[in-house]
C-alpha cells in the first residue's frame, strides 16, 4: 500500500489518533470499523508502521468523517491519485523515467521544485513548500542501503528551459543532475534536439520494477496521474521506452552534453 510521505504523515496520524480518542473508540474498534487489526492501529499511531492510503480510508469510513482524511492529505501534500506510485516507486527495483520538458521529481533540486509548482496558480505559498518537501522526500531512496537502478531519459530541451530568472535555478539543477548521473546507480541519458520527432514527445512516463519482478506503469497528466497495471498497456509502455532509450545518447556523452550546458549558465 502507498506510503504517506513524513512530515505529512505524523500529522495526519495525530489528527486521526485524537479523532478517535475523540469518538471514545478503543484502537481494537476503531480497527474494527477501518478493516486493520489493534495491533496494526498501534503500530501506525506509533509510528512504527507507514501510513498508508488503505489506512486513511479506513479511518474515514471508522469515524464517518465523509473523507475528510484523504481530502487533507491531497490537499496538504500528496494527491491521492499519486500515492499507489510512490508505493511501487519505493519498493522498486528499477525505475525508469522519460521526461520530455522537465527533470524528474525524484532528480530535482529544491529550488527547482519550488519553480516548477509554483506555476499552479492554484497552490498557496504553505501547499507549495509542503508539495516540495514531500518531493525532495522522495529522493531518500537513491542515498538508502539498497537504492534502486534508476534510468532517467530526458529530452535535450528539458536540460535547456530557460527564462528571466530561471538560469541560477537551472545551473544549480545541472550541477546536481550530473552529481546524481556520477552514482553507478544512476544512469542519465539525454535525447539530443537534432532528433527531432520521436515518439515520446507525446507525454512523459514511468515504469518500475518490484523485487518479484512486477512492472507497474504511471502516466501523468494536466489533471492527475494514472497507475498502469494491465499487460497490454504495459507492454505498450515498455516498447515505448525502448524507443526513446534508443534515441539518446550514450551515459558518458549525455554527462558531457549536460557539463556544456551547465558551463553556460556559469559556477554555482
Amino acid at each position: 500500500m502507498a506510503d504517506v510521505p513524513d512530515p505529512l504523515a505524523d500529522f495526519v496520524v495525530a489528527e486521526i489518533r485524537r479523532a478517535r480518542g475523540a469518538a471514545g473508540m478503543t484502537q481494537e474498534a476503531f480497527g474494527r470499523g477501518a478493516g486493520f487489526s489493534a495491533s496494526h492501529v498501534s503500530a501506525v499511531e506509533g509510528g512504527t508502521r507507514a501510513l498508508t492510503l488503505d489506512f486513511i480510508k479506513g479511518a474515514d469510513r471508522a469515524l464517518s468523517t465523509g473523507g475528510l482524511f484523504e481530502r487533507l492529505v491531497s490537499k496538504l501534500g500528496t494527491p491521492s491519485w499519486f500515492l499507489p506510485w510512490l508505493d511501487a516507486e519505493r519498493n522498486a527495483t528499477q525505475l525508469r523515467y522519460f521526461e520530455p520538458n522537465l527533470i524528474p521529481g525524484l532528480l530535482q533540486t529544491e529550488a527547482y521544485a519550488r519553480a516548477v509548482l509554483r506555476t499552479v496558480d492554484s497552490l498557496t505559498d504553505d501547499e507549495v513548500e509542503q508539495r516540495v518537501s514531500a518531493r525532495i522526500d522522495r529522493q531518500r531512496i537513491l542515498t538508502g542501503a539498497h537504492p534502486p537502478q534508476l534510468v532517467a531519459v530526458l529530452d535535450e530541451r528539458a536540460v535547456r528551459l530557460a527564462g528571466e530568472g530561471f538560469g541560477v535555478v537551472m545551473g544549480q539543477q545541472i550541477t546536481q543532475l550530473i552529481a546524481r548521473a556520477e552514482l553507478p546507480h544512476v544512469h542519465v541519458h539525454v535525447i539530443p534536439a537534432v532528433t527531432g520527432l520521436h515518439v515520446g514527445l507525446s507525454g512523459p512516463f514511468a515504469l518500475a520494477r518490484s523485487g518479484g519482478g512486477v512492472w507497474v506503469g504511471h502516466l501523468e497528466n494536466q489533471l492527475g496521474g494514472v497507475v498502469v497495471d494491465k499487460d497490454d498497456e504495459l507492454a505498450t509502455l515498455q516498447a515505448r521506452w525502448e524507443n526513446v532509450r534508443n534515441e539518446a545518447l550514450p551515459r558518458r556523452q549525455s554527462i558531457d552534453l549536460l557539463k556544456e550546458v551547465g558551463s553556460q549558465h556559469g559556477p554555482q
